[in-house]
């Protein structure tokens, strides 16, 4: 008798534009060993399911239940905003947590309520707040391919001025005029490799403050090596930043490149911060079961 393939059950859920893969792991459907080149495959686009990001939920002995977060290159990272809130829907459908619940990660404990599509997630309170880096940007070239010049601009050098945090995962905030026109691909992709980063590097936030309560984003994503269209941990830190340098107020109204808002609220005492949230939708978007076409394919 032919044996029958194993299948992986999945929910594909999307937060603010960021869209995750959700896997309860909890009987070890994947081997943790496996896990990185599990996420490779299964998050390419066109090929696989297809997502920035897969989650994998796992038992917690002092929390409803762990998390366990890669970033669709299969590397793994500490914290995801976005991908805490569609954790949390997940986790309420299924009925493995209640709409207020607490789940352990690498960054710490996450406690969030669930209300509908909207799902706040109070975080872990933000470290190492750095402000008034110089970085010294060097020349891009363009390479002379016959075709028509792409939409990013080089640029010929410069030095800029942004700030770090670490809200969960590390940010660099570069505060600009208009979020429409910023060089989120090219000046960004240096930016996150620059060696002030080193080795880890960092996420980089192109921020524009509209008036005391709104702030626009756009975000090129370590991990994802790309813009996304949304990122939960760039909310919280441009929030905060520019609460710091541009006097904004709690709560702050987030609009990324999807232009689904998100909330940020703190309380702020100084340059710090508790009592940090994010609020934002989380959209169950379909599920379904993965079979083994899904990962046991290589790339060529």
């Amino acid at each position: 008798m032919k044996k029958v393939p194993k299948k992986i059950p999945f929910m594909k859920l999307s937060g603010a534009g960021n869209d995750f893969i959700v896997v309860d792991n909890r009987n070890r459907a994947v081997d943790p060993g496996k896990m990185s080149a599990f996420v490779t495959s299964v998050c390419t686009r066109h090929l696989s399911v297809g997502a920035d990001g897969l989650i994998f939920i796992e038992k917690a002995p002092k929390a409803h239940f762990r998390w366990r977060f890669y970033n669709n290159d299969g590397g793994k990272a500490d914290f995801c905003g976005n991908g805490a809130r569609c954790v949390a829907r997940f986790a309420h459908l299924k009925r493995i947590a209640p709409k207020k619940m607490r789940f352990e990660g690498t960054a710490g404990v996450v406690e969030a309520m669930v209300d509908g599509e909207s799902v706040t997630v109070r975080v872990p309170d933000p470290t190492g707040l750095r402000l008034n880096i110089r970085l010294d940007i060097p020349p891009t070239r363009r390479r002379n391919t016959g075709q028509a010049a792409p939409s990013q601009p080089s640029h010929m050098g410069m030095t800029l001025e942004g700030h770090a945090i670490n809200t969960g995962v590390p940010h660099f905030v570069y505060f600009v005029h208009d979020t429409s026109t910023a060089e989120v691909i090219g000046l960004g992709r240096q930016i996150r490799h620059h060696p002030a980063f080193k080795p880890a590097g960092t996420n980089v936030d192109f921020v524009e403050v509209v008036d005391r309560r709104t702030i626009r984003i756009r975000t090129y994503e370590r991990g994802v090596e790309d813009e996304t269209l949304a990122c939960g941990s760039g909310a919280i830190a441009s929030a905060l930043v520019a609460a710091v340098v541009h006097k904004v107020e709690s709560p702050v109204a987030v609009v990324p490149l999807s232009r689904r808002p998100m909330a940020v609220s703190f309380r702020m005492d100084g340059n710090r911060f508790a009592d940090v949230a994010l609020t934002g939708e989380a959209r169950a978007v379909y599920e379904g079961e993965m079979y083994p076409d899904a990962w046991e394919y290589k790339l060529r």
